[in-house]
């Protein structure tokens, strides 16, 4: 399934994209969350039953819709740092022996085809294309061995960086967390739907042209690896994401470098997970 969060009239909710339309989900059993996250607490396989009735119904089309990060309220967003071998080389990090996590505030998201604005604050607005993953059911010291038996689902993740800010201490949080400067979406695809995580490809194009490829795999910690460390330390409850790095290519390395400028196109494309389109304003 593809299940996408969206405002009508204001009021948030949520569906499941069948063909060009999106079928709302709260409305087709009484008793239904009224939100993606709460609904995930329901697992997966509830969610598809209850789709499974409407399967003729009816629905706005994907294309029309206001959509909201794919989760709008995560408890939590953990990020990880410099975890593709091309991007620490790029940035002269030396290789480290645990993940380097920092945090996004679940205001610093939008959703598909929002513009993210470069801060009047700053002229070093960049891209980082990255995989993004929903926890389902809540992980606590979970072993590598068994996390992914604790994901939801995938989706693409922007993680706009405010790159003067983010250089300001040795601390990430400033550059990660202006308002409104992350992109999330456009939709959830259940784990179900993915085979082998690792064999997903991540592409990242600034006006069609490719800056960022890699494979999954590429990865130096692995889900499963960055699911474990960061559940030795925290809870990750249904709904959480856990956003696991972008590969080498961002603009700010680049020579000359290529930050973003109003009137730009992100797109983070990844196989089977599908394609985040973010303007820049």
């Amino acid at each position: 399934m593809k299940l996408v969060s969206y405002s009508v009239d204001g009021r948030p909710t949520y569906g499941a994209v069948v063909g060009e339309a999106v079928v709302e989900i709260p409305p087709l059993r009484p008793g239904l969350p009224a939100t993606l996250k709460g609904a995930l607490r329901l697992g997966v396989e509830a969610i598809a039953e209850a789709l499974a009735g409407a399967a003729d119904a009816g629905g706005p089309a994907f294309d029309d819709l206001d959509l909201l990060p794919v989760v709008p309220d995560p408890g939590k967003v953990i990020c990880a740092g410099v975890n593709y071998a091309d991007h620490r080389s790029e940035t002269g990090r030396q290789q480290a022996d645990y993940p380097t996590l920092f945090v996004r505030f679940a205001d610093s998201q939008v959703g598909h085809e929002h513009p993210v604005a470069v801060p009047d604050v700053s002229t070093a607005l960049d891209y980082e294309g990255e995989l993004a993953v929903v926890i389902g059911q809540p992980a606590y010291k979970v072993p590598a061995g068994e996390a992914l038996t604790h994901i939801a689902g995938y989706a693409c993740f922007d993680d706009f960086t405010v790159r003067d800010f983010q250089r300001h201490s040795s601390q990430f949080t400033p550059g990660k967390n202006f308002i409104g400067v992350g992109s999330f979406g456009p939709w959830l695809v259940t784990a179900d739907e993915i085979a082998d995580v690792e064999a997903l490809h991540l592409e990242t194009r600034v006006n069609g042209e490719t800056r960022q490829s890699a494979q999954v795999s590429d990865m130096i910690f692995s889900i499963p690896e960055l699911i474990a460390y960061v559940t030795t330390f925290t809870r990750l409850d249904t709904g959480d994401v856990v956003v696991t790095g972008t590969p080498g290519g961002v603009g700010f390395f680049r020579d000359p470098p290529l930050l973003l400028r109003s009137g730009d196109v992100v797109e983070v494309e990844i196989d089977h997970v599908g394609l985040l389109r973010t303007p820049i304003a």
